[in-house]
């Protein structure tokens, strides 16, 4: 999907909603571009937002990036999970509380899905959390024959708010 001589611009979603929050924003994205093969394009505001799936939980800080790679999206999610690993995420239930949340958005314009991975993100379009900073770094970004800023402005946004 990517040889070694060319770069993408992939979006990545990070959400936090256990101690810190903003700082397990930053930290994640600092780990994410110590890699080579990463760097930085773009970072979205940080967003208070509702927790989603299990709502029994306290509210998470969320955001996007934009990075240009050399990695292809499958080695682009390993590097996710082991940033997650490494800043102590544990995976004890879904949609629980989490220290750090990454998601490969999407990768150029990939389109695809396999057992590890589905680009773009599968509940993209659903989800104002992820549109809201999306929007603010890749407003025009092409998702099923809309643009993100027409997908954000079709869903419920109740609750997703920039910290100022």
């Amino acid at each position: 999907m990517n040889d070694n001589d060319s770069t993408s611009d992939a979006f990545i979603a990070l959400g936090s909603n256990i101690g810190d929050k903003i700082s397990n924003i930053d930290h994640a994205i600092k780990l994410l571009t110590e890699h080579d093969d990463v760097r930085l394009l773009a970072r979205s505001r940080d967003y208070r937002t509702p927790p989603w799936g299990n709502t029994d939980q306290d509210w998470f800080v969320n955001g996007c990036i934009g990075v240009a790679t050399q990695l292809n999206p499958r080695d682009l999610l390993r590097l996710c999970l082991e940033t997650e690993e490494r800043m102590g995420r544990k995976r004890a239930e879904k949609w629980g509380p989490r220290l750090i949340d990454l998601d490969v958005l999407l990768y150029g314009n990939a389109s695809f899905s396999d057992t590890e991975l589905t680009l773009p993100h599968p509940h993209i379009t659903a989800r104002a959390f992820v549109l809201a900073p999306l929007a603010d770094i890749a407003p025009d970004a092409v998702i099923e024959g809309k643009s993100v800023s027409q997908w954000l402005d079709e869903i419920n946004k109740e609750g997703v708010e920039p910290i100022a």
